[in-house]
């Protein structure tokens, strides 16, 4: 017998460095010191799905497969083997074939024979498919957990089961949920390049019934893991009959059912097999895989029951904002609108835990008199259904202040003021109110489309973004008062918000948005861009866009910036007519004959405007109510307050002491305007005057020869209304010129 180590030249030959890196069952890997591959063996071809690919020499460690989300991982293990340490770990690789394997990895340091550190050797397998499977299980079940927690969908949840599982650890992978009283097919997952025919297995969506007697049916009673090692030597009814003769054709030999139980509750099964479609070292499950199975089976049900919860948040707020927020946009004349709203994705960040990312921001266009338009955008701080209530309480509000026909500025004092009203009550320890009230930003403008007029007040929101003549630039506000509910007490609020006037040029556009359009969550490198930086990219992709129609221009600010949006995104795009709209106006004398003069104003206007003859002369008969009411109270208006100005020593008053012709002046001088507009599908009429008393509604006696105009207003106009201007108020109705 030859002493060990005496060896033959054949057995020498295959026992020579290069021979032994050819054909030993571990993939060796060797790196520079700057990641570049020098070396890979044949092993590594197969276990990283890069068959026949020498590894060229700029190519680095990560050009593996390892998957983004571990390179700084693989970084990591760089930095310190480098140093001269020694690095374990498991690293997701994903295959040529687009299959994703586990690949458990160490390194060590490739030393010149001066000591020095030239580089690093990575010796690497296939994780569950050696001897040392106990090792590998638990850092496997780490990565299966660190892959699960960051999973907030149902259906994204089940997608990660299944390609982590196949072709890993199974051939075959379905994953069933309860839905009530049925068991409904989510996941059916095969290896690579294969799919059951139609009519054996059921498909994803279809119920299952597993028949009494069933290894899964088994499962689902006992609630354990059940583990069937070889079909071979069992026997169990089918499904189907279908699936029973596929199961034969593919070779199924071994199967693992766990129940996925959470909270005492089963929300489904997992199914995993193995069958002849892939060659593997052992083609059974042992008690082993069962435990590792039902291990797994515990994780992913916490994540499935997580992301139903997640699933059911996200909705109840989605249905606050779907139902809270404008069902659909008037038509208006003189503008284009166009909206948008996205809820940003789930992020389990913020110190808040995982939130739905639903929240407050909301947009409201709101039909005022005479066809001008109430507009508003708005973003209630916070997410979740509670935002997304306060919200809605505040849109309902905001809405019923704008009838009044206030300006801009009064309408968001009010609102400051109902932000308090909803505030959540709390009490300190002495009893005392500590209610805090919601934060709000708010910004509302009114617009007249005839004389191209915008009228608006800002509270803490951002300027919006005029678009014209090529140009984007934010428009110019001079103040921009507190966020709604934070005014400090004793401070009125009309020294808060103030009204500005602007003027719209003809096709000019406005974009108003939320602050989620612009925020964007940190790229990729870990930096998170500016406001000013986004703002500046997106006015520079919107100023290419500024003759595009709404619509387009709504969609090209969504995506304008780059970037995970970290916010709910709310967008309101408007924009004026290029043409001048119809309207006539004319002052007269508050004077009985002037209702006739009035009357026949409105008469030509109408037929120059080809308004049909029956809604001409409707319109004319309510220009005559409102007018003829107009200048009778004219008549019995308290005369103004005049100042006398006398030099000498002040002269006694008398009641009886009066000015002779001031009365007759005064009275002499009142005077209503008549406004006509045309639009679309109505006509508005407008009749102003000094007088600060608005009209209302009285029920005539049934002998009095008046009281009945304002009611023939009412029931005949499509709509009427009052409201307060600087000079007195203004009575207007609308006449439909086409239907009712």
């Amino acid at each position: 017998m030859k002493r060990w180590g005496d060896l033959s030249q054949d057995a020498a030959d295959h026992l020579a460095a290069g021979s032994v890196l050819d054909h030993a069952e571990m993939a060796v890997v060797v790196t520079d010191r700057f990641s570049n591959l020098l070396y890979w063996n044949p092993f590594a071809e197969k276990l990283f799905g890069r068959p026949g690919r020498a590894p060229s020499r700029d190519a680095s460690v990560l050009s593996l497969g390892i998957m983004e989300k571990d390179h700084p991982q693989a970084i990591e293990l760089a930095k310190h083997v480098l140093k001269g340490g020694v690095w374990e770990g498991t690293f997701d690789v994903k295959r040529g074939d687009g299959t994703i394997v586990y690949v458990r990895a160490q390194a060590v340091p490739l030393r010149h024979t001066s000591g020095a550190v030239t580089g690093i050797v990575i010796t690497a397998r296939e994780a569950l498919r050696s001897n040392e499977r106990e090792k590998d299980r638990f850092g496997l079940l780490e990565r299966i957990g660190e892959r699960l927690a960051g999973s907030l969908y149902v259906e994204e949840t089940l997608k990660r089961v299944a390609e982590m599982l196949v072709p890993q650890f199974a051939d075959h992978c379905f994953i069933e949920l309860m839905e009530g009283d049925r068991l409904v097919r989510r996941v059916s997952q095969h290896v690579q390049g294969w799919s059951p025919p139609s009519g054996t297995w059921k498909p994803v969506g279809a119920e299952i019934r597993y028949p009494s007697g069933h290894y899964a049916d088994t499962a689902l009673r006992r609630q354990e893991t059940i583990l069937v090692e070889d079909f071979a030597t069992s026997s169990f009814p089918a499904p189907s009959e279908g699936g029973a003769r596929l199961c034969g054709e593919v070779g199924m030999t071994s199967a693992i059912v766990a129940p996925l139980l959470v909270r005492g509750e089963t929300l489904g099964l997992m199914y995993l097999g193995l069958s002849n479609l892939t060659d593997r070292r052992s083609p059974h499950y042992d008690a082993f895989d069962r435990d590792f199975v039902g291990a797994i089976a515990t994780r992913v049900a916490v994540a499935i029951d997580n992301a139903l919860l997640f699933e059911e948040e996200r909705h109840t707020a989605e249905s606050f904002q779907k139902y809270l927020l404008p069902r659909a946009l008037p038509q208006l004349d003189g503008l284009q609108i166009a909206v948008r709203y996205y809820p940003a994705a789930p992020l389990a960040s913020h110190g808040q835990g995982i939130q739905t990312q639903v929240g407050g921001d909301w947009y409201d266009v709101i039909p005022l008199s005479a066809g001008r338009v109430g507009i508003v955008i708005g973003d209630v701080e916070g997410r979740g259904a509670k935002a997304a209530a306060i919200m809605g309480q505040l849109r309902a509000a905001l809405r019923a202040f704008a009838q009044d026909d206030k300006s801009p500025a009064d309408i968001l004092a009010r609102l400051d003021e109902w932000t308090r009203i909803i505030a959540t009550p709390e009490k300190d320890d002495n009893g005392a109110d500590v209610s805090i009230p919601p934060i709000v930003t708010c910004q509302y403008l009114v617009y007249d489309a005839w004389s191209r007029q915008l009228s608006f007040a800002n509270a803490g929101h951002a300027p919006p973004l005029l678009l014209v003549d090529g140009q984007c630039l934010e428009m110019d506000i001079e103040e921009v008062g507190q966020p709604l509910g934070v005014r400090a007490k004793g401070l009125h609020a009309d020294l808060v918000y103030k009204e500005e006037t602007r003027t719209l040029p003809p096709g000019a556009a406005l974009l108003l948005y939320t602050d989620g359009l612009i925020d964007r969550r940190p790229g990729r490198d870990g930096r998170m861009p500016s406001d000013a930086e986004t703002l500046g990219v997106l006015c520079e992709k919107l100023a290419k866009m500024s003759e595009a129609d709404v619509e387009r221009i709504a969609d090209a600010a969504t995506v304008a910036v780059p970037g995970e949006i970290d916010d709910d995104m709310a967008i309101l795009v408007v924009r004026s007519a290029d043409g001048d709209l119809d309207v006539e106006e004319r002052t007269f004398p508050a004077q009985p004959i002037m209702v006739g003069e009035a009357r026949r104003m409105a008469s030509e206007a109408f037929a120059g405007w080809n308004v049909p003859e029956e809604r001409a002369e409707l319109a004319c008969l309510l220009v005559s109510e409102v007018v003829t009411n107009v200048v009778l109270h004219a008549s019995t208006a308290t005369v103004p307050r005049r100042e006398l100005s006398v030099e000498g020593p002040p002269l006694p008053f008398e009641e009886s002491w009066d000015i002779p012709g001031m009365e007759e002046e005064a009275v002499g001088d009142k005077e209503f305007t008549l406004r006509l507009r045309r639009g679309g599908e109505s006509v508005w009429v407008e009749v102003f005057d000094q007088d600060l008393r608005l009209p209302r509604i009285r029920s005539a006696g049934e002998n009095d020869e008046g009281g009945r105009g304002l009611y023939l207003v009412d029931q005949l106009a499509r709509r009427w209304g009052s409201r307060p201007t600087k000079e007195g108020k203004a009575v207007w109705f609308e006449i439909p010129t086409r239907g009712r």
